[in-house]
């Protein structure tokens, strides 16, 4: 797992967010969970990444 990852799953995170603000915006509350569980699941990844990068070293 490499940069490439890292940045895949910052840019997840970000279309999370992007997403709950824009259900919040339309007062759209499926849209807004759904940015929720993609930034839930992007920061697992990331965290993921961590613990990997702490054993290689």
């Amino acid at each position: 797992m490499g940069l490439d990852d890292k940045i895949g799953n910052k840019g997840e995170e970000l279309k999370g967010k992007a997403k709950e603000a824009t259900g919040k915006a339309t007062d759209d509350e499926k849209l807004e969970a759904e940015g929720r569980g993609d930034q839930a699941g992007a920061n697992l990844k990331q965290a993921g990444e961590k613990i990997k990068d702490v054993f290689k070293s």
